[in-house]
This record gives structure tokens, sequence and C-alpha cells, in this order.
């Protein structure tokens, strides 16, 4: 084996460069995990489709429970005879539930 020029070790060059861009891109890994740490921190947006659903669930919210104008008509058809309940319909819902 002969081994020629003044420099022991050819390709030494290209070993540092390789070790110098390693260790750059260690550095930048760690400020690219530092940063993704700030941004990690919990947040929401909600879309239009959902903002909507929330403002028609408010006004739902805002409406009686009782339906005052049904109970008058059914008042008024069973002051003039005119109130049918279906008997089978009302034992199906029952068993529905139960």
């Amino acid at each position: 084996m002969k081994i020629q020029g003044t420099n022991p070790v050819e390709g030494q060059d290209v070993y540092n460069n390789r070790v110098k861009d390693i260790s750059k891109n260690h550095d930048t890994e760690q400020k690219d995990n530092a940063n993704k740490a700030d941004d990690s921190k919990d947040r929401i947006t909600l879309s239009g489709k959902a903002k909507e659903i929330n403002e028609l669930k408010s006004i739902i919210d805002q409406m009686p429970e009782i339906r005052t104008d049904r109970i008058e008509s059914i008042k008024k058809a069973i002051d003039a005879g005119t109130y049918n309940v279906d008997l089978l319909n009302v034992a199906k819902k029952i068993l529905e539930e139960i």
C-alpha cells in the first residue's frame, strides 16, 4: 500500500462537512420542537355551520316548552266533542316507552 500526499486522510473534509450538516440539522430540529411546543396549546375553531347550529340552538332554548296554541286547539275540540283519540296509537307509544 502506498500513501501519497501530506494529508493523512483524504476525504476528511467530506467527513467534517457531513458532521457540520448533521449538527445544523439537529439544531434546527431543536428549534422546530421548541416552536411546536408553543403551538401545541389547545385551540378550538368553529366552522360557519357550527356557529349557525349554535345560534339556532339558542333560539330553540328561548322558545317555551309548552305549545299553548296546540293546547287551546285541543281544549276547543274536547269542548265541542270532536276530539278523538286513536287508542291503538296511544298503546303503541306507551309500549315504545317501556
